[in-house]
């Protein structure tokens, strides 16, 4: 469920760029990102999405992602799918110690 379209064609050029930073490129697409797809533009940095077909078209042939969006919205303890924070405690220190290396990638 990860292939589309749209992330291949960021792995292809973050590869062939050598950069997760793809500020400078755009993105051409069949149809109006889906939110899987709408997220690793953002964080690619893309600056512009050119598309065809709507989100209102994709869900006419029964490609409806609304019900994604919709969660999106809502409180992570509303939502369809459970999420259980665990082990909070013990991940924040790795965190932090990311927070100050030297050596990361700013995201």
């Amino acid at each position: 469920p990860t292939a589309h379209a749209e992330i291949i064609a960021i792995r292809d050029a973050c590869k062939k760029l050598n950069s997760f930073n793809l500020e400078d490129c755009v993105i051409y697409t069949s149809c109006e990102p889906c939110p899987m797809c709408l997220g690793a533009i953002y964080w690619a940095r893309i600056k512009k999405v050119y598309f065809a077909c709507t989100r209102e078209d994709a869900a006419k042939i029964e490609f409806d992602d609304r019900f994604i969006y919709d969660e999106l919205g809502k409180n992570i303890n509303d939502r369809q799918i459970q999420f259980i924070n665990i082990a909070r405690e013990d991940a924040l220190p790795v965190s932090n110690k990311w927070k100050v290396k030297s050596n990361k990638i700013d995201y």
